[in-house]
């Protein structure tokens, strides 16, 4: 790693090497056996191969306590174009697919009674609904083949 500019991602953080700095992420700090249970890992030696890898990347530590903990500072590099919301990880583009839905929705209500440029909305609304379902679904099965 050269100073100064943070973990490498080439150094393969992808597979199950991800899927344990999102377990990790999602769960907190957790001990070896929490994340061999909880990936369903066949040794602690797996585990433990992948937490050092994440270790070594600079995306995870362990706490006071030998709980393996993920480093919040790398979790821009790696789900780049996701947002942690609770212990739930989504697209950002998944904040605007719902806004715009819901303004198509409103705005194909409100012009029900004056049918003058409904045409022209709804052909713009839906295309702008598309794009970004079809951006947010995208980005979702990228994180879902991850794990």
């Amino acid at each position: 790693m050269v100073r100064g500019q943070g973990p490498d991602v080439s150094l393969g953080i992808r597979g199950n090497t991800l899927r344990v700095y999102l377990y990790v992420l999602q769960h907190g700090p957790c001990e070896l056996k929490d994340i061999q249970n909880g990936l369903e890992f066949s040794t602690a030696s797996l585990a433990s191969y992948h937490l050092k890898r994440l270790i070594d990347s600079g995306y995870a530590t362990q706490d006071s306590y030998g709980r393996y903990v993920a480093s919040k500072d790398a979790t821009g590099q790696i789900l780049e174009g996701y947002v942690k919301v609770g212990v739930v990880v989504v697209p950002q583009l998944m904040f605007f697919a719902v806004l715009f839905t819901a303004l198509v929705v409103y705005f194909a209500l409100m012009t029900y009674a004056s049918a003058s440029y409904l045409p022209f909305l709804v052909v713009t609304s839906l295309m702008l609904t598309a794009v970004l379902w079809y951006e947010t679904l995208r980005v979702w099965r990228k994180l879902a083949s991850w794990k």
